[in-house]
């Protein structure tokens, strides 16, 4: 198990075919204010692949974006939402079709409220990450060895906590409405862009 570091784009070829895991790490949590720092990337065979985005970036990452915008490849997240529209907002690409275990997750662990990835790994896989570094400086000049790691560690466990989901949503029956949810996830991480990130458009109320 390799942790890679690249900056700007990702190197070609370094990914076997199928899905991905991906995740972001940014300035904060308003996409069209703080910029895309990094695009964390595993394809499950054991290794991560960390890239870095400089603040002159001029987010021109043709390797990255190819992966990304592959429509045969699924991407696994956890709370797609945030990623695709940090992802869309600054690389220029929609990366889907998608999967997201933080929907999964809410759809078939309806015994807690506790959704995060840390518990989710804890339970389902038995392993520990540490959170302490998700809300360090990832515009930093230098990225930290913890940070690298923590980074890392927000992708690696994405591929065994799919097939576990998967198949807790097929015994519940609700395969259909998480496939339903995944499907327009791009859509609402175009309203966010957009700036109805806190509006319900589909309730009665004004």
């Amino acid at each position: 198990m390799t942790v890679y570091f690249h900056e700007e784009d990702l190197p070609e070829g370094v990914l076997a075919p199928g899905p991905v895991a991906v995740d972001t790490e940014t300035m904060g949590l308003i996409t069209r204010r703080d910029r895309l720092c990094v695009v964390q990337i595993s394809d499950g065979q054991g290794d991560e692949h960390l890239v870095r985005f400089g603040p002159e970036s001029e987010y021109d990452a043709p390797n990255l974006c190819a992966v990304l915008a592959d429509p045969t490849r699924e991407k696994y997240y956890h709370f797609a939402r945030f990623d695709l529209a940090a992802i869309q907002y600054y690389l220029g690409v929609m990366a889907a079709p998608v999967f997201c275990t933080k929907i999964a997750s809410k759809l078939t662990r309806t015994y807690t409220d506790r959704h995060g990835l840390k518990n989710l790994v804890s339970e389902l896989l038995g392993k520990d990450i540490s959170k302490q570094q998700q809300s360090s400086d990832w515009g930093a000049p230098e990225l930290t060895d913890p940070q690298r790691e923590y980074a890392a560690s927000d992708v690696r466990y994405l591929h065994a906590m799919v097939e576990v989901f998967r198949g807790r949503l097929e015994r519940e029956h609700r395969t259909g409405i998480a496939q339903a949810c995944f499907d327009f996830l791009p859509t609402r991480a175009l309203l966010d862009i957009e700036g109805w990130d806190d509006k319900d458009i589909f309730s009665h109320e004004a």
